[in-house]
């Protein structure tokens, strides 16, 4: 037998193992970290995140992302290079967290990748006859496990949409197993550059199970931010929108897309939710004359909206408790009006043991860890979630 493979059965049967988990998101300004042991597996894992860091991204490097990055049409040479050149880099900052923690090399077991998104083509965005949902990451796992030494697991959304799903989101499979409960009712809301939840009710019944993307995340007010206000790169505690004004005109257009008509689950992305988007809302409602800071209240509004909307229809005037995680759950001003139209406190992960801002990477982690040691668990016959195991094995 292969050494590498050895290794691999090895881990798999181990008691407990350690997995660094990868992140980085539609934002672009680094790469989450978490270092995380794991015992058991399915519904049975429990999970110790033992170190988590974002290692941020040089400005150059991030300008590099954004060339390639949501659009329809870009330099098929850049993507073939960046997709070696973030799969090193990834390693490097890697090698460099383990250095600060003190924590041996030798000790991990795997890393989880997610890579880098850089064009999400769900059939309902790209409407193109004859073809299938797609979704591509770059940032390749073997450079990973070369660099590092460590069996690397990654690009784990092709599974999904191989399996009949569209590639996202996938951070059902690791809410089902890692947060469910048999008493409470539960919404696990993340606000990235996208928002999504997953649908938690009370019993752990797979089959009532289901996440979904809601809309705009950070995106918007982001991508706004960077374009309107040179050396920021998002609206620090909210504070340019807090000195507006929603524009309703404007978030009424916002909402007017076929996109909140769709039956959950859906997906979407920064390909339809960008600026382009915005300054077509601004054209049609006639508010292209609107204030900058006015623009940033309306687009918190307009998010703000879309993830009240999206939970009460799920929800169906039940009882749920909403657990928040992401990076716009430190935007105070969006929290403020979620809690206000949802009429209910928001709590967020760390009250379920798992810091918010770790949780996705802690998420893909899971997923290497069920691709090794689960692959058991029944995720049931929602339309969205096949009963898939993700994630292809780089071997060093």
């Amino acid at each position: 037998m292969n050494a590498q493979i050895s290794n691999l059965a090895r881990i798999a049967s181990a008691p407990s193992r350690i997995i660094i988990g990868l992140m980085s998101g539609t934002s672009m300004d680094g790469l989450d970290i978490a270092l995380c042991e794991f015992t058991g597996a399915g519904l049975n894992t429990q999970v110790k995140v033992l170190h988590f860091i974002t290692m941020a991204y040089t400005e150059s490097f991030k300008e590099e992302l954004k060339s390639v990055s949501f659009k329809s049409r870009v330099e098929l040479e850049k993507v073939t290079l960046l997709n070696a050149v973030i799969g090193t880099y990834s390693a490097k900052l890697i090698l460099q967290a383990l250095d600060q923690w003190r924590y041996p090399l030798a000790s991990v077991d795997l890393i989880a990748s997610h890579g880098q998104t850089i064009y999400h083509a769900p059939v309902s965005l790209h409407q193109h006859k004859d073809f299938p949902n797609a979704t591509l990451q770059i940032g390749d796992g073997d450079h990973i496990a070369v660099k590092t030494g460590v069996i690397t697991i990654s690009d784990f959304r092709q599974k999904h949409i191989a399996g009949g799903g569209e590639g996202a989101p996938l951070a059902v499979y690791g809410d089902y197993l890692l947060f469910s409960s048999p008493e409470e009712n539960r919404i696990l809301l993340n606000i990235g550059g996208i928002s999504n939840f997953t649908y938690l009710p009370s019993g752990r019944n797979p089959d009532q199970v289901f996440s979904t993307d809601i809309g705009p995340g950070n995106t918007l007010m982001d991508q706004y931010v960077q374009l309107n206000y040179p050396g920021k790169y998002y609206d620090k505690d909210a504070g340019l929108a807090k000195q507006g004004k929603p524009n309703r005109e404007l978030v009424k257009a916002l909402l007017n897309h076929p996109f909140f008509k769709q039956p959950f689950p859906r997906t979407t992305g920064p390909e339809l939710f960008n600026l382009s988007y915005l300054l077509e809302a601004q054209k049609i409602s006639g508010q292209l004359s609107v204030s900058p800071e006015d623009v940033l209240a309306s687009l918190c509004e307009f998010t703000a909206s879309c993830i009240v909307d999206a939970i009460k229809l799920a929800i169906n005037q039940q009882s749920f408790q909403v657990y928040i995680s992401g990076g716009g759950m430190h935007n105070p001003l969006l929290l403020q009006k979620i809690s206000e139209g949802l009429g209910s406190e928001l709590l967020n992960t760390q009250d379920l043991g798992v810091d918010p801002d770790a949780k996705e990477a802690v998420l893909f982690a899971l997923l290497a860890n069920e691709c090794v040691a689960g692959g058991q668990t029944d995720f049931g016959q929602r339309r969205g979630i096949p009963n898939v195991t993700m994630g292809k094995i780089s071997l060093p």
